[in-house]
């Protein structure tokens, strides 16, 4: 009775010990499938950004036929906003400040288009332009949700990650940390507004 009871006894801890990590793992491949998630709509939102951007443009073209310069500025940044590759599975800051840089390119060249649109009255009151731009603020204020609930799954899964003895497992599996998104450099700073 003694032997028996004994190994019993070792079967029962090793089956609660792998039931114990399985349920570990599962919960971290949840949390991170939750990353993944949030990180894929944080760029549905930048793309839905990039798809109005054309419309936009050829809008203000229409009026500012002279403001070739700032056309090629949005053209060139939303093309190098394409070309930014970042797997979610696999992400980390230096891809993710990758991104936000050529985000944060295209929405300084954005900025210089909407301001050309104060030099031209008529463009102002264009429905066209005044639709297209509502859907920008609309989409930038898409991006800010969509990079919150990004920064807020990676921290449910960056604590998950860390928390002993979940640790241990996230180890054995090669679970790594995930990045947040940052401010801007220099967003701390005011912006120095000049009307010359």
């Amino acid at each position: 009775m003694g032997l028996g009871c004994v190994a019993l006894a070792v079967i029962v801890v090793l089956v609660g010990i792998v039931g114990w990590g399985i349920s570990q793992y599962n919960g971290l491949v949840t949390q991170q499938q939750n990353v993944e998630k949030a990180w894929s709509q944080v760029e549905s939102d930048y793309q839905r950004r990039a798809d109005l951007i054309p419309n936009l443009v050829n809008t203000v073209k229409g009026y500012a036929k002279h403001e070739k310069e700032t056309y090629e500025a949005v053209t060139t940044a939303r093309a190098s906003v394409g070309q930014v590759k970042i797997d979610a599975a696999n992400l980390t800051q230096e891809q993710l400040q990758q991104y936000q840089q050529a985000q944060g390119t295209l929405g300084a060249a954005l900025g210089k288009l909407i301001a050309v649109s104060e030099a031209y009255p008529e463009l102002k009151a264009n429905e066209n332009f005044m639709a297209l731009q509502q859907q920008l603020e609309g989409t930038e204020n898409r991006i800010n949700v969509s990079r919150k609930d990004f920064n807020n799954a990676a921290q449910q899964y960056n604590t998950q990650l860390k928390r002993f003895p979940v640790n241990i497992v996230a180890g054995m599996f090669g679970f790594q940390e995930k990045p947040y998104f940052k401010a801007a450099e220099g967003a701390d700073k005011a912006p120095t507004v000049n009307f010359d």
